[in-house]
């Protein structure tokens, strides 16, 4: 899905939304987690999962098309961790009311 479809099946399930207003949240949402992780700051959004930069370190590679010898600098990626209810979509399981208060007392 891209963002112009995210925003159309909003506006859809939202008629009494314009679909420039929902293009404007979905875009304030977007910047405000890259701009959070421009700042080295971890997005957590529940259930759903977690954003967070990490680094890589320079390295060597190949060039595959000439098999010449690159150095590749260090730079950073954003990673992402998905959370308990998505993995749970994900292998089309269902998450427990159950399982999920031991998750919030643990994080008491």
């Amino acid at each position: 899905m891209i963002k112009s479809e995210l925003i159309a099946r909003i506006t859809a399930q939202n008629p009494h939304l314009f679909a420039a207003d929902v293009e404007a949240v979905v875009n304030g949402i977007l910047d405000r987690i890259a701009g959070a992780l421009a700042d080295a700051d971890r997005v957590e959004l529940r259930d759903f999962g977690t954003f967070c930069v990490r680094d890589r370190e320079a390295r060597t590679a190949r060039n595959p098309r000439t098999g010449e010898t690159v150095v590749v600098e260090a730079k950073a990626h954003v990673h992402f961790k998905p959370g308990k209810r998505m993995r749970a979509r994900l292998n089309l399981r269902t998450v427990t009311s159950e399982q999920d208060s031991g998750r919030i007392l643990r994080a008491s």
